[in-house]
């Protein structure tokens, strides 16, 4: 439909031939993106049309980009967006004070870099003096905040999926499409630092819910849900043994197979260069028979998660 001058629709319809021309357009956008899953989403519109009209030849040089589009996905690496939590503090940014957003940006963009962009915006906005970004990942008390000043908190976040839902996103391209959940983790210790002992080490895991899913026609989507979960010191060395066994099976079972890759991570694995690594976390946390009768269960997981590990 075509929007009239008062932007209400005016009823006139593309004519096939329209049609065809625009979904074209939008498949050689989404090649030129790298997204060739959609090319192939959209070809299936178009491909019933042309074989309705008998249109041999586009037929034929849309099945060539078809095959070129499969062809990129085997043999292409690709890399997908970065994303970043922002969050803003104080009453000079009006309406966002206390807005939550989070940005994509482009493939492998560090940190300090995005920081350091946002810093120069606002600081042309409200005066490089007024503007300082917050450090950490922990949950902002306004009450130590400047009133004078506004802050700005940049968290790195990665996509989160449900264990139900990564039973359907298995490719690389799943796992960065139609995205509106990111998470990320705070570690902490009841004594007020953010990293100690195992056997005092707490995480907050913070997912958060946007608005609309990324891939969007913004860079940047409001937050409209926040969630948090505290992981006990033996939930988090579950975390880490799970994660540890996951890098693991996937270093064995990559094709073609990748020596380098698997060297690396078996030494990161049971490498005795860290401390804190499954030896350790096996003497803090199985040497004993846990006295509290609620932790028997996450025990018995970490156990079985050391089974798992060792088969690997």
């Amino acid at each position: 439909l075509s929007p009239d001058e008062d932007g209400i629709c005016s009823g006139r319809y593309f004519s096939e031939s329209g049609l065809v021309g625009l979904l074209e357009q939008a498949a050689e956008l989404f090649s030129t993106g790298g997204l060739y899953e959609t090319v192939n989403e959209v070809y299936k519109i178009v491909i019933p049309i042309l074989e309705a009209h008998r249109d041999f030849r586009k037929l034929t040089l849309t099945h060539s980009k078809l095959q070129k589009a499969f062809d990129s996905i085997i043999n292409k690496k690709r890399m997908f967006g970065t994303y970043f939590r922002v969050g803003f503090y104080g009453s000079k940014f009006g309406d966002l004070d206390e807005q939550e957003f989070v940005y994509k940006e482009p493939a492998i963009t560090k940190l300090p870099e995005i920081s350091h962009r946002l810093e120069g915006f606002y600081g042309q906005c409200f005066g490089e003096d007024a503007v300082e970004v917050i450090k950490d990942s922990a949950p902002v008390d306004k009450r130590k905040l400047d009133p004078n000043k506004a802050y700005i908190q940049i968290t790195f976040v990665e996509p989160y999926f449900d264990e139900y839902e990564m039973k359907d996103r298995v490719t690389y391209f799943e796992k960065n499409f139609n995205i509106s959940r990111f998470m990320y983790t705070t570690p902490f210790t009841m004594d007020g630092r953010p990293r100690g002992e195992l056997s005092e080490q707490y995480k907050r895991n913070t997912i958060l819910t946007t608005m609309h899913a990324f891939p969007y026609i913004k860079t940047r989507i409001n937050v409209i849900q926040r969630e948090e979960f505290i992981l006990t010191p033996i939930e988090v060395a579950i975390e880490d043994m799970r994660k540890k066994t996951q890098e693991l099976t996937a270093a064995t079972n990559q094709e073609p197979p990748d020596a380098k890759m698997l060297q690396m991570v078996l030494q990161g694995s049971v490498g005795a260069t860290v401390n804190q690594g499954p030896l350790e976390v096996a003497q803090v946390f199985l040497a004993e028979i846990p006295e509290d009768p609620k932790l028997y269960r996450h025990h018995n997981k970490l156990r079985l998660c050391f089974k798992e590990f060792i088969m690997r």
